[in-house]
């Protein structure tokens, strides 16, 4: 099924989002570890989100107008952020947020916003 520039720009824009929650400690703290809303979302239901949205995405990576530097660190960052999340690990938020490797991850999701010139809306 092929998509309106609408409907991709949304897609992205989405995938954007849970980006910038992995990347803001923050709102983890908050949402993911003391369950303060207004959001309701938690550490699982981010990564099934990432990975959903995000697959798709990188596969047809021309089609939402993402340029190959963008492409790039997408696919570092979805790489170290599965190694993460595949990996040796403590399981809860609490347990990982202050750990070297997870400041790695925020930084890395930074740096994609920052390269898509993302702003919270």
């Amino acid at each position: 099924m092929a998509y309106t520039e609408e409907r991709k720009r949304y897609i992205l824009a989405q995938f954007l989002d849970i980006i910038s929650c992995i990347s803001d400690k923050e709102y983890q703290k908050r949402v993911w570890v003391r369950g303060e809303g207004p959001e309701v979302d938690d550490f699982d239901e981010t990564v099934c989100h990432f990975f959903d949205d995000g697959d798709p995405i990188l596969k047809k990576y021309k089609e939402y107008n993402i340029t190959e530097k963008q492409y790039q660190l997408l696919v570092q960052f979805r790489d170290f952020f599965e190694s993460f999340v595949d990996g040796d690990r403590p399981y809860l938020p609490e347990d990982f947020i202050d750990t070297p490797e997870w400041a790695k991850i925020m930084n890395l999701a930074k740096d994609v916003l920052k390269a898509f010139d993302y702003q919270k809306s």
